[in-house]
């Protein structure tokens, strides 16, 4: 089995002002870094009303799309801003998520990476926020348990900000277990291990200021592993974030490289025992520019390897 690699043009067309983290120069040294791997390759599609509507309102989707600007920029709030690619970029970082759960759950590769922008982890039913304006993986969950007939959907995020808007998207949704890391506290503010979802099936797993790898390592060992495992998912997605890491400039957990090779590794295990190992991930945060690209790096290498 291969690995898909997911990617499109229209990645670079989300343009944010200067200054701003979640910039095009995130593609622009992630993709580079992920040339020349043995991967099967493919364009991401644009997603339909009718996709995005699987988690948000239609109101909502008009919203966005009608917010972009013919030119120049239209800033949704302090953080989330529109240019004219935006629309079409956002879209297909769903589309392209979609397409990765098709190919996995048809066995014709045996699991995904979508390496696009912006992060959707954030957006909540009807709000955008934190750079994101579709919820991404949230929506290819609920694809998969809408259109592929799975029972069981889990969603791990490694992100280091925690995944407000997915947990709002899937709170309610008992086929989906919901697990985020992050640090706390830390904006959005969200994340507590108290919030558990409608039908205990969230997991928050806070993590102080100055992690590092051993600390994170042992809450995934001994919390987001055993729930996973509990859970039996026939399928997982990963919100693969990579702004834990020591270099980035807007968090403060001190993660490496092998951090996130390691934790790829230990989720392709237990869906190699789980559910045929059928892993989807897509890209989140990450905004050092150096540490994305070696990170996003050696995960997809482990995906690779889990493909064999």
């Amino acid at each position: 089995m291969s690995t898909l690699l997911v990617t499109h043009e229209d990645g670079l067309n989300h343009v944010t002002p200067d200054g701003h983290p979640e910039r095009v120069a995130r593609l622009e040294h992630l993709w580079p870094a992920l040339e020349g791997k043995d991967v099967v390759r493919a364009e991401a599609p644009l997603a339909e009303d009718a996709d995005l509507t699987l988690c948000h309102p239609q109101d909502y989707v008009t919203m966005i799309r009608e917010a972009i600007p013919a030119q120049g920029f239209n800033q949704l709030d302090g953080d989330t801003w529109l240019s004219p690619g935006s629309y079409n970029c956002a879209s297909r970082a769903v589309g392209g998520a979609m397409l990765a759960v098709d190919k996995v759950m048809a066995g014709e590769v045996g699991n995904a990476f979508v390496a696009m922008r912006p992060p959707g982890h954030h957006a909540e039913t009807a709000t955008p926020m934190g750079f994101c304006l579709f919820g991404t993986v949230a929506i290819a969950a609920k694809h998969a348990l809408e259109r592929h007939g799975l029972s069981r959907v889990a969603v791990v995020d490694f992100d280091v900000h925690h995944g407000n808007g997915s947990q709002d998207l899937l709170r309610g949704e008992a086929r989906a277990l919901f697990i985020s890391s992050h640090q706390m506290p830390l904006w959005p503010g969200s994340g507590g291990a108290h919030e558990t979802g409608d039908h205990d099936n969230v997991l928050n797993v806070p993590l102080a200021p100055g992690t590092a790898g051993q600390g994170f390592r042992q809450e995934y060992e001994g919390q987001v592993f055993p729930r996973l495992e509990e859970f039996r998912p026939e399928l997982i997605l990963i919100s693969a974030g990579f702004d834990a890491h020591a270099d980035d400039p807007l968090a403060n957990l001190n993660l490496r490289e092998d951090d996130f090779a390691w934790v790829t590794r230990r989720l392709c295990e237990i869906a190699a025992e789980q559910c045929k190992g059928r892993v989807v991930s897509s890209l989140e945060g990450g905004y050092d520019l150096r540490a994305l690209a070696a990170s996003g790096a050696v995960h997809l290498d482990e995906l690779i390897r889990a493909a064999g």
